[in-house]
């Protein structure tokens, strides 16, 4: 296997950014915010270490797209935040009858990822940006990134919905935070029955090797069959505690969040999903690690809100299951403080 070192090797300094930037740090960890593009994340890691997060090149060539209910994605990538269900995207509004017929499922809104926040707070430790009301969801969103005020090592990202329509909606909230696809991932699960893989269909794409192994979910990655030119799919998870834990770059990046039980999520969607898309070169992939939070109706002027606390660690072990997973039993779990910090292994171990 290849150690983390060689996979730091491949990782890509943080895209050249045409946009403004807000930067949040301490003698540890840095965090990276612009309030333009829907007051989008960029950058998180320790201080000196390469960058968590993945971000698209339009960041440099594009950085002031058109805001509109016509409007397509564009790849920046970083840490947004969106509204679920998916399938319901373009139902509910009159903005764009076409979509709405079409029933589709893709872009997301274009108001909540590439409209401009106001800034209502600014320290050296805190930001607050506030969102525009949205034709398509019918929400306005505001987002706080924030030193912890307990640990050196980690920042909370939060994010607010508010209905601004004079009728009730019903959305959850979404977090979408991505990072390269070299990324190994680790969720703590029940069992087989908490995983829901969904496949591509196209032909020369080859498949996710879902692993679930004494409570913890992970992808394994051997090399690409001849004739395949990539590994793609999506991954609907049902955790059993509220964290993932990713490694990259020298770096353990551990996102917490709520945990809540299956009912609360909307069934279209997992509480957790991992999206990989993964060529054989590796530096050009992604992986998106979301998080979901409880589907609810909101009344007219009613909020809803969602949190993470992401946490990054230096290792500087080996880029290989059995060691990551002993760092989250042994070192990460101790500094945490947290006991599930690594699935059922402790209580399976032999």
């Amino acid at each position: 296997m290849k150690s983390w070192l060689a996979i730091a090797a491949l990782c890509m300094p943080m895209a050249a950014s045409a946009v403004e930037t807000v930067r949040l740090e301490n003698g540890l960890i840095a965090l990276e915010v612009t309030p333009e593009l829907g007051g989008r994340g960029l950058a998180f890691s320790l201080k000196g270490r390469p960058n968590l997060l993945k971000t698209g090149e339009p960041l440099a060539t594009r950085p002031k797209p058109e805001v509109s209910a016509t409007a397509d994605d564009i790849g920046y990538l970083g840490h947004d935040v969106w509204v679920g269900p998916q399938s319901q995207w373009w139902v509910h509004q009159d903005a764009n009858p076409s979509r709405r017929e079409a029933r589709a499922n893709w872009p997301p809104d274009p108001f909540l990822a590439f409209a401009d926040t106001r800034i209502v707070e600014r320290t050296p430790t805190r930001l607050v940006l506030e969102g525009v009301d949205s034709p398509v969801s019918g929400v306005r969103l505001r987002k706080t990134f924030q030193l912890s005020v307990d640990r050196p090592d980690t920042v909370e990202v939060r994010a607010t919905a508010r209905n601004i329509r004079n009728t009730d909606i019903a959305w959850d909230l979404w977090f979408n935070t991505r990072t390269p696809s070299y990324t190994r991932v680790y969720v703590p699960v029940t069992g087989d029955q908490d995983v829901r893989v969904q496949a591509s269909t196209e032909q020369t794409i080859g498949p996710l090797l879902p692993r679930v192994e004494r409570g913890l979910f992970s992808l394994d990655r051997s090399a690409l069959e001849e004739g395949m030119s990539a590994r793609r799919g999506k991954v609907l998870i049902q955790p059993s505690a509220g964290w993932m834990a990713g490694f990259a770059s020298g770096q353990l990046f551990l996102i917490r969040f709520r945990h809540h039980p299956l009912s609360k999520i909307h069934p279209e969607q997992g509480q957790v999903e991992l999206y990989l898309d993964e060529p054989a070169d590796a530096s050009a992939g992604l992986l998106e690690m979301e998080v979901h939070a409880p589907y609810r109706t909101l009344k007219p002027g009613e909020e809803m809100e969602a949190v993470e606390w992401w946490t990054a660690m230096p290792y500087d072990g080996a880029y290989t299951r059995e060691a990551q997973v002993a760092f989250l039993c042994g070192e990460a779990a101790e500094r945490m403080e947290l006991e599930n910090l690594c699935g059922d292994q402790k209580k399976e171990a032999p």
